[in-house]
């Protein structure tokens, strides 16, 4: 398994549209948890811009040089949580980072047999939920 991970992380914050100069890539050492999951999608919000920005908002603002905040989901590659096994596929907010690992907490799982794993940032994830009509 590799020993190193890697990250994006907020270099700068965005003067108009957000361009890839606002963003760097890291290699930083795999931290240790009882579950690390390997990342295979990464989500890409609209509340996302707002935090780039630093002036008050509903939610606090990215910091700079740290991974940047978002939803994940992936699958479990080594677990020491009796809760979670290798090759469990899971929702959880990760970062824009290749792996991400936990104590288990705020780690959802998911089933990929009938929704793309990919939907469950989309959806049938939180912009799926929280976009729903009344119906």
């Amino acid at each position: 398994m590799p020993q190193i991970n890697r990250q994006f992380v907020l270099a700068s914050l965005p003067q108009g549209a957000v361009t890839p100069g606002n963003f760097r890539l890291v290699e930083t050492p795999l931290a240790d948890g009882e579950i690390r999951v390997r990342n295979h999608y990464l989500s890409l919000d609209p509340y996302m811009r707002g935090r780039m920005n630093d002036s008050k908002s509903y939610a606090p603002p990215q910091p700079l040089d740290e991974v940047m905040i978002g939803g994940t989901v992936g699958e479990v590659v080594a677990s020491k949580n009796r809760k979670f096994a290798v090759g469990d596929k899971v929702l959880a907010m990760f970062g824009w980072q290749e792996y991400g690992t936990s104590n288990g907490a705020g780690v959802q799982k998911v089933d990929d047999t009938h929704v793309p794993l990919s939907a469950y940032l989309g959806a049938v994830g939180m912009p799926g939920v929280t976009g729903g009509g009344t119906g």
